[in-house]
């Protein structure tokens, strides 16, 4: 963020105007995203008032301890208060990820291991399906194809939040790309013996700003197909499903969630403008050298992000050294702490300058 704080401060009292005018709300996708940047700017502008309200309150104190020894304390206390909340201002001042409020998308693809790894690309959407509802967000299942035994070679789901935040989906889910294997004795093992499988996550910014992402229809194919349901079962009698595959970068992207073909195939072109906006992204961070953290994109198990080892309840994050012997309970959703050591990691390369 390189805006100057009263150039913050003077930008956060012109959206609150703005809010206030019920002409605005008229436009929901504008409304939307004047919201996402007030609650972004919430943070910094309570902490800055803080601050004003502190050295005022510090200078009132200064002066009746001039003339009474009994206010010290009071001083000393205040003075403690300050650098404290001056340090948080700084933090959130820091240029931070202009995708941070977004929604994503999240796929998971199975890879080495065939049906075991699909058996765990299951285990993994019902990870981060739970992780969401503890943290009130909406999930939505785009498509999927299961496996035999009740897993998933593929699915796509968009995870939402429920009111424009400054901490969206993506401040928490962004970490999650990458290749995550799993260390377990397979259900269809007979001897006991524990294999090694792996399966993909991709995550992306479910933008809304994605005007300057020009599709042309005669790069497209679309193929429409029949809806399909847990273990293949139909669960809709007409060819309502659509797979897009964009033909230049060979994106495919496919929707069977909505009601009629019509609907599906607008779903499936917002994700795939998501979609060539984050690769668009990328491109232009690699012209420019950028040094921010890529998507492992092949799903093999040597390139792994994070280990799932089931003998040992352990969960190994191989970024940042993060361990614990928790994996019942992060596999229940319970992924705060190692969210948490990414976003830590994430700050202090940032306070660093990296």
């Amino acid at each position: 963020m390189s805006q100057s704080l009263p150039s913050l401060l003077a930008e956060y009292d012109e959206l609150e105007k703005k809010l206030a005018d019920p002409g605005v709300h008229a436009d929901q996708a504008g409304a939307r995203k004047l919201g996402k940047r007030y609650a972004q700017l919430g943070p910094i502008v309570r902490t800055a008032r803080e601050i004003e309200q502190l050295r005022d309150d510090l200078e009132a104190a200064k002066e009746l301890a001039a003339e009474d020894r009994t206010f010290q304390d009071e001083v000393d206390q205040l003075q403690d208060q300050l650098p404290k909340l001056e340090e948080k201002l700084s933090e959130l001042l820091l240029p931070r990820d202009p995708h941070d409020s977004d929604d994503v998308l999240l796929e998971i693809k199975s890879g080495e291991g065939g049906e075991e790894s699909a058996l765990f690309a299951g285990d993994l959407l019902r990870m981060y399906t739970r992780y969401a509802e503890r943290q009130g967000w909406k999930v939505e299942m785009l498509d999927g194809t299961d496996s035999d035994l009740g897993g998933f070679k593929d699915v796509t789901v968009s995870i939402k939040t429920k009111s424009p935040t400054p901490d969206g989906v993506w401040s928490r889910l962004k970490w999650e790309g990458g290749v995550h294997r799993v260390q377990r004795v397979p259900v269809t093992e007979s001897q006991g013996r524990i294999h090694t499988s792996a399966a993909g996550v991709l995550v992306f910014p479910e933008t809304e700003e994605t005007a300057e992402v020009e599709i042309d229809e005669k790069d497209l194919r679309v193929d429409v197909y029949r809806s399909s349901g847990k273990g293949g079962q139909s669960v809709n009698t007409t060819d309502s499903a659509v797979r897009i595959t964009h033909l230049p970068t060979g994106i495919v992207v496919s929707c069977q969630n909505e009601r009629s073909q019509l609907q599906n195939k607008a779903r499936a072109m917002q994700v795939l403008q998501s979609r060539l906006a984050a690769l668009a992204e990328e491109q232009k961070a690699q012209e420019q050298s950028d040094a921010r953290r890529t998507q492992i994109r092949t799903v093999d198990r040597s390139e792994r992000v994070r280990t799932y080892n089931f003998p040992e309840s352990r969960i190994s994050d191989h970024r940042v050294g993060y361990k614990a012997h928790n994996l019942d309970q992060v596999l229940d959703g319970d992924l705060d702490a190692v969210v948490e050591a990414l976003a830590a990691a994430d700050r202090a390369e940032r306070l660093a300058g990296g």
